[in-house]
């Protein structure tokens, strides 16, 4: 039997493309996103006491992978990205349903001209990703002291950010001390290739974050800034 899923909201996040977003929530708690509620959800008493919890979980849509398809085994990039494991033992994007979750932290929800707006940090979700449903995190239902994390028990280490020079004057204007701390956050988790790792690497490369585009360069453990360019809108 076949189901339909229609969402409810709509992400808006830094992330203007899929190359540098988290891997996992939480990892760039500095990023603030936004879920815009939509349609019938579009409602102050779809979300009456959920300012009660400090997070809540968003189930969201790989809708950039859907049209992609999915296979019974995946590539990890924590495992370097060439040992092979199931795709239900992995977080991979490409799914069977391509259904996400991740827990955010709740930062409030407003109300402006009819729209309800709900404020969360630490997405791991690119702009414009479609959210399917909201739930309230339950600590002590969803948090598992004792849980085991398998190949992802340790989080990746962390890269130190340096900005040049020329980075640092373009970084400019009332958001740039938030801007700054946002792109620290997700080139220190270095979101390069798996494969490219371990090994010495002269490659410039770009990436999108909020109008920005942004060239950085990695010599391990140290991610260097070049530039950044002011995207026009």
């Amino acid at each position: 039997m076949a189901y339909s899923i229609e969402p409810i909201g709509i992400v808006h996040s830094p992330y203007k493309e899929k190359f540098a977003v988290p891997r996992q929530p939480g990892l760039v708690p500095s990023a603030r996103c936004e879920v815009i509620l939509q349609g019938e959800a579009n409602s102050l008493e779809a979300v009456r006491g959920i300012e009660q919890f400090s997070h809540v979980w968003l189930l969201f849509l790989f809708d950039q992978n859907l049209k992609a398809g999915w296979r019974p085994t995946v590539r990890p990039p924590r495992l370097g990205g060439n040992e092979r494991i199931g795709v239900f033992a992995s977080r991979a994007t490409f799914r069977p349903n391509g259904i996400g979750m991740s827990a955010v932290k709740l930062k409030g929800v407003r109300h402006h001209n009819g729209q309800v707006i709900i404020d969360v940090g630490g997405t791991d979700l690119v702009d414009g990703t479609p959210i399917v449903d909201i739930k309230p995190y339950i600590p002590y239902s969803d948090s598992l002291p004792n849980a085991l994390g398998g190949f992802a028990s340790k989080q990746p280490p962390i890269f130190d950010v340096q900005f040049s020079e020329h980075a640092q004057q373009q970084l400019r204007g009332k958001q740039a001390d938030y801007h700054r701390a946002v792109i620290t956050e997700v080139l220190a988790q270095d979101p390069r290739p798996a494969y490219k790792k371990g090994k010495p690497d002269n490659k410039v490369y770009a990436v999108n974050l909020f109008n920005f585009n942004i060239h950085f360069m990695v010599t391990e453990p140290i991610v260097t800034v070049i530039s950044i360019d002011t995207i026009n809108q």
